[in-house]
């Protein structure tokens, strides 16, 4: 059963991706999954998940996004790095982009991904003590994959947004 997001959010993904159910691709936690139609190589095919939370603490991002590395590594990838870390968005919609290399056992053989993870904070009208955090993840082969779907997630970023109470 996919996970839900704390906040309802809209979004377009751009020409070449398209949504699969979370479960079929065992990634059972995230509320939205999408993959690259044409981007399959060595059995990985790029993909796009959004998975979210509630917080009541004063995590700054920088301390969820160490969260996710470790994360990362307690769920078995090995070599993690954490690259290159920027702070984006402002004081009342703060946001966090990183870098992740890892390795991971696919098919009987290792191979090196990059994941690009952006953490979007969406303040609670109600409760300004709560606040949901956005986890946005491309995933890639480091070669040959990552470098052709970097800009279709850079577009797919621009267009999500919190869903507008009618």
């Amino acid at each position: 059963m996919a996970g839900t997001l704390p906040v309802p959010i809209v979004f377009e993904l751009p020409d070449g991706w398209r949504s699969v159910p979370p479960d079929e691709v065992g990634t059972p936690d995230a509320a939205f999954v999408a993959l690259n139609t044409g981007s399959s190589r060595e059995g990985f095919t790029a993909n796009i998940t959004i998975t979210g939370e509630l917080r009541e603490d004063d995590a700054p991002l920088t301390a969820i996004g160490d969260e996710a590395v470790e994360r990362l590594r307690s769920a078995g990838a090995q070599g993690v790095q954490l690259g290159r870390r920027n702070e984006v968005g402002s004081a009342e919609n703060p946001g966090l982009t990183q870098a992740v290399k890892l390795t991971v056992g696919l098919k009987g053989k290792q191979v090196d991904l990059v994941q690009f993870q952006v953490f979007i904070v969406m303040r609670d009208q109600q409760n300004a003590e709560r606040r949901a955090v956005l986890h946005i993840v491309l995933s890639a082969l480091l070669e040959n994959q990552f470098e052709h779907v970097i800009d279709d997630f850079q577009k797919f970023l621009t267009t999500v947004k919190p869903e507008q109470a009618p």
